[in-house]
């Protein structure tokens, strides 16, 4: 019986030597879809995923002054480019993960048309949308009001959000009639899961092309490097699309 209790003890030491927990920094349009990653993660890996979300530029200032972060999931290209090129990724750990897709939502049924005229037809007081400064889904709702000739007008409506999680809760919550969120906030099952909405073409604003990177705390973690692996396979990316994400 003793040599078996010490292979036992053996083996749960081993597992623990092997499981690891891993601190990410997750843009907020990806919260679903990275909950979902990090079950299935933990599943097949044993590691784990510490999620923090926010705004990419947040993140940025974050990751800046120490935070430690190991892992970042951003909203945008840039901010990994930017974190890379000033020395505080691992070298050629950034890919991109996914790209995302913005949509003009309200919470009230056949309250948005299928070509977003309610735009042009200004019959709203507030349109919420995220800071632009903060993260590349309020960019892309800039973008696409001017490439609509609508921002100067309803720029005195717009209310700012810091991220695509308030936007959302100023929308669902009546502060405003309707606004501009990710996609990924509302599709389930292969369509929008509540309300109303326009999914916007892309043709109207820049791609936006979600990098991921492996920031320099995570250097020599072996659970961090599995994570940005586990994003490559076939099992995240099926989750990703399912969340209305290309790739």
């Amino acid at each position: 019986m003793r040599p078996l209790l010490v292979l036992a003890v053996l083996c749960l030491m081993s597992a623990a030597v092997r499981a690891d927990e891993v601190l990410v920094a997750v843009a907020a349009n990806f919260t679903a879809p990275a909950k979902t990653i990090a079950a299935d993660f933990e599943r097949a890996t044993g590691h784990k995923l510490q999620l923090a979300f926010g705004s990419t530029g947040k993140f940025y200032a974050q990751i800046k002054n120490g935070a430690p972060f190991e892992v970042l999931l951003a909203a945008d290209d840039e901010t990994p480019a930017r974190l890379e090129s000033e020395g505080a990724t691992v070298a050629g750990s950034r890919f991109t993960y996914a790209v995302g897709r913005i949509v003009l939502w309200s919470a009230r049924p056949c309250y948005v048309d299928a070509r977003g005229e309610v735009l042009k037809n200004g019959g709203f007081v507030h349109l919420a949308l995220t800071n632009p400064k903060l993260a590349p889904y309020g960019q892309a709702a800039i973008d696409t009001m001017k490439a609509l000739g609508v921002h100067d007008a309803l720029h005195p409506r717009f209310i700012t959000a810091e991220n695509l999680t308030q936007t959302y809760q100023f929308i669902f919550s009546g502060n405003a009639e309707l606004g501009f969120i990710s996609l990924s906030q509302i599709f389930k099952d292969g369509k929008i899961a509540e309300g109303s909405a326009w999914i916007v073409p892309q043709n109207l604003y820049t791609p936006i092309r979600q990098d991921a990177v492996l920031l320099a705390k995570g250097k020599d973690r072996p659970a961090a490097a599995a994570l940005l692996q586990y994003l490559k396979g076939d099992k995240a990316k099926a989750t990703i699309r399912s969340f209305g994400y290309d790739l």
